[in-house]
């Protein structure tokens, strides 16, 4: 009877895993919109990447380039953790190749995430190196600047903040009057920006908690915003909008329950 019952015990674990497994699959492309009141003119259309987890990621990037195609996409932002290990560093370029033949208007723009920093220091300059070769601009603790129908877009990369590699002043330094889109990887740094003006903030890290039944307990220990319950989908801090997104790829084992990869399209009008 005991052995029966073990055997039960491994078929419903067995089918919970494959399915969970075929989650992986499901990719949700949501499209967020949030308005403003510093751009006059245009709809500004965003596409949102974030945690590819090359090692663990179950969209290809045929697939992925045929579930973007059809949409305006002025810029794409790509918020951190692409890998963990150096031979992974070559799968990327499909993905990359894939996201510069979309040719946005304003170009490509990355962060780094703790995982990326897992690597040793040249292999982690052999990753920004290849997103660099392959249209990406890197945003390290800077700013940049782009006159957009004559108006200004500063897009601002902090640094991982997870990982102790952001430095909020540094990113916002010499920093003109415009709208403020910042890109960054670990959403907890919000909660250290009440005296840094952004309009708008892309970030990634959680996962949506990749296990998330009933709930993610598993990330408390990743801040303070999952203690309260904030781990993806559009928030405000301050009166600030702010998207976690729940990532393209998985990290441990390659399993979603109650999450779903996501693509995110941002529209800012």
């Amino acid at each position: 009877m005991q052995y029966l019952f073990g055997i039960i015990i491994l078929f419903v674990f067995i089918i919970i895993f494959h399915q969970a497994h075929k989650n992986t699959r499901k990719v949700a492309v949501n499209t967020i919109k949030v308005s403003h009141s510093k751009l006059s003119h245009k709809h500004l259309n965003i596409l949102h990447l974030s945690d590819l987890h090359l090692e663990n990621i179950s969209i290809s990037p045929e697939k992925l380039l045929q579930s973007v195609l059809g949409q305006p996409i002025d810029l794409i932002a790509l918020t951190g953790d692409f890998l963990d290990r150096k031979r992974s560093i070559p799968k990327l370029i499909p993905y990359l190749n894939a996201l510069v033949s979309l040719q946005p208007r304003l170009g490509i723009y990355a962060v780094f995430g703790n995982h990326d920093y897992f690597l040793k220091e040249e292999q982690f300059e052999k990753l920004k190196k290849t997103l660099e070769d392959h249209g990406c601009v890197t945003l390290q603790n800077r700013n940049l600047s782009l006159n957009v129908d004559g108006e200004i877009l500063n897009i601002i990369g902090i640094d991982d903040f997870h990982s102790h590699h952001s430095d909020i002043k540094k990113s916002y330094q010499d920093l003109p009057k415009g709208y403020n889109l910042v890109l960054t990887h670990d959403p907890n740094v919000v909660l250290n920006m009440k005296d840094y003006p952004y309009d708008y903030l892309l970030s990634g890290h959680f996962h949506g908690g990749q296990i998330h039944y009933p709930k993610p307990y598993h990330l408390r220990k990743m801040g303070k915003l999952v203690r309260m319950n904030i781990v993806k989908g559009l928030h405000y801090h301050d009166g600030k909008p702010f998207y976690i997104s729940e990532g393209l790829g998985q990290t441990g084992v390659n399993i979603r329950i109650g999450s779903r990869p996501e693509i995110t399209f941002h529209q800012i009008s």
